[in-house]
């Protein structure tokens, strides 16, 4: 946790209950907006999940487009498409309704419809200098945190590489948090997501940039997902668990929105710009091994991530309790049916000098608990490409980072 000090900004208005997207019209009407922009894939379209949403912008009377190309881990094109596509109806705000990939869009799309140049030219932390369009967040799986965070995902696919931008004018001006649109969410994308939001809590609480607020809202989050991730896998339909659990994600988010996060996320990327690895997935195959590599560095917290799980430390040395937690993330993957390896994601070693070197790229390596190099990077995919879990992984000799091979 840092010694220096801290500033907490998270200016979202967060409303949160069951129906509450039915009133989107109502709560949006004070921006004064006369059209807006509804960003979605065709999966959310199809499922019917903007019906009430759209119900409710008729009712008072608000115009609105919907734009419903966005795909996982949403690439550049798909941003200045969409951002064409506001210009074109002359939209002043974009409602986001989906997973991260439709929020990272949405947020995209608010930047660029009134900023110069292009998406990549904004790649890391604040270089959005023009506020942008007022941004409506409406998350349909619980995972992400998106909508409270101020930062956004986009996809290079010229050099497949996932890049980050980052600024606190991308918080959306408000969530809306309804556990109807997540009722009837498949298993998998159950499981993803709620690992998502638990790899983003752990990492924030463990974070080099970790403060006291930023940690309490993740040690939230961690209880709350051990106390309703699995019950709204196995249940589904139980209305209090997925309320909780788009809760505990929003918390999350809001955590790492201060703290930013680690080795995770900053391996996670490169498998999804590379392989186009679903992000939730991704993480929670990495997370027992980055645990595992980062456990001399965070004990203590990692001891309090175990008790947050609700396991039992009586007894236990901090190192034991820590190693508990990483038993039970990889219990609640197998639970889930989750890969306990990265190759069974469909991850190459042919391309570990480009993973590596992306990840290095990170500023999430930046502020892991523990000191990381390339060679403990290359470690940790070839740990995980195997389900090595046998102790800590050990220094060696990074492959040379010349000549990476990019796939086609």
């Amino acid at each position: 946790m840092t010694t220096v000090p801290f500033k907490y900004f998270m200016p979202t208005q967060v409303e949160c209950g069951a129906g509450i997207s039915e009133k989107t019209g109502e709560i949006v009407k004070d921006l004064g907006v006369a059209r807006l922009l509804i960003i979605t894939d065709k999966g959310v379209r199809a499922a019917g999940l903007l019906d009430g949403i759209e119900k409710s912008l008729t009712a008072v009377n608000l115009d609105y487009e919907i734009f419903d190309e966005v795909e996982p881990n949403p690439s550049a094109e798909t941003i200045h498409k969409g951002v064409d596509y506001l210009k074109e109806h002359k939209c002043e705000a974009v409602i986001a309704v989906g997973g991260g990939s439709s929020i990272d869009t949405a947020k995209g799309v608010a930047v660029m419809a009134v900023n110069p140049g292009h998406i990549l030219d904004y790649e890391g932390a604040g270089k959005v200098t023009v506020p942008p369009l007022p941004i409506i967040a409406i998350p349909t799986t619980a995972g992400t945190g998106s909508e409270t965070t101020n930062s956004t995902v986009i996809t290079n696919k010229e050099t497949s590489f996932k890049l980050a931008v980052l600024s606190p004018l991308l918080f959306p001006k408000i969530a809306l948090l309804d556990p109807n649109l997540i009722l009837h969410l498949p298993q998998e994308i159950t499981a993803a997501t709620g690992m998502d939001a638990l790899t983003h809590a752990i990492e924030s609480y463990t974070s080099k940039a970790a403060n006291p607020v930023s940690q309490a809202f993740a040690m939230q989050a961690i209880k709350m997902i051990g106390e309703n991730l699995t019950k709204s896998y196995f249940v589904g339909t139980d209305l209090e668990s997925r309320e909780k659990m788009l809760v505990a994600s929003m918390l999350a988010g809001v955590a790492f929105s201060q703290s930013r996060l680690g080795n995770v996320h900053a391996i996670s990327h490169t498998f999804g710009g590379t392989f186009n690895i679903p992000h939730g997935i991704a993480n929670a195959a990495l997370l027992p091994f980055v645990m595992r590599f980062n456990l001399p560095a965070c004990a203590d917290q990692y001891k309090d991530t175990t008790i947050a799980l609700g396991k039992d430390v009586t007894g236990l040395s901090t190192l034991e309790a820590a190693e508990k937690a990483i038993e039970t993330v990889i219990e609640m993957n197998q639970a889930m049916n989750i890969p306990l390896n990265i190759k069974d994601l469909g991850v190459s070693l042919e391309y570990l000098p480009k993973l590596v070197k992306d990840s290095m790229r990170s500023g999430n390596v930046l502020i892991n608990p523990r000191l990381t190099k390339p060679a403990d990077i290359q470690s940790i995919i070839e740990n995980a490409y195997y389900g090595n879990l046998e102790g800590p992984t050990k220094e060696k000799e990074v492959l040379p980072l010349e000549n990476v091979l990019y796939p086609v």
